[in-house]
């Protein structure tokens, strides 16, 4: 079914990018925007492969599980989402026909990442929509990690279910080691 008519018969399906590490409430305002306009929608994780590092703490099925419990806690219906992991390529003149061939067909992109954006607008194929932001200092995944090392708290910036994963996975432990790692 071409791009075209699937629009034109309400039957759009969007593209949300991003790292989330980890997944928090501003990611989570974010696929809600996207999901009140469209009719599917596609969560893809970027830089898929990096995990264990302090800017990339978790594993791509740990954000996995983290978008689904999220969304399933906002009561998102999982038969309107995809949720797909996406490796990164460091290409930057193949990275768009890299992301299309892991995910399934999308009509527009949302982002707000500077880099994201310049990639999809050259490629001309999709448009390109940004989401508005609500609390950008705060809901930020750097800012939920620097909190996690200064021991503030930080499960005020996730929705609950990621919260109680990351204390299941240990993932508290884990930065701070990570912490240690790259001080010593």
């Amino acid at each position: 079914m071409c791009a075209r008519f699937r629009v034109w018969f309400g039957m759009s399906r969007a593209l949300y990018v991003g790292r989330f590490q980890p997944f928090h409430l501003g990611h989570l305002y974010a696929v809600r925007y996207v999901a009140e306009r469209s009719s599917e929608f596609i969560v893809m994780i970027g830089s898929a492969q990096y995990s264990h590092t302090l800017d990339d703490p978790f594993s791509a099925g740990e954000r996995v599980t983290m978008i689904r419990l999220s969304l399933d806690e906002a009561g998102i219906d999982p038969s309107r989402y995809y949720i797909i992991p996406v490796t990164d390529l460091n290409l930057h003149e193949v990275w768009v026909a890299h992301v299309v061939s892991y995910v399934p067909k999308f009509d527009v992109v949302y982002t707000n990442e500077p880099l994201t954006r310049r990639l999809f607008l050259e490629d001309k194929r999709f448009p390109v929509k940004p989401v508005p932001l609500r609390k950008r200092k705060s809901y930020s995944a750097t800012e939920v990690r620097k909190r996690i090392l200064n021991g503030e708290n930080w499960k005020e910036l996730l929705p609950k279910s990621v919260a109680k994963f990351i204390e299941e996975i240990n993932g508290v432990e884990r930065l701070r080691d990570l912490n240690k790692d790259d001080k010593a």
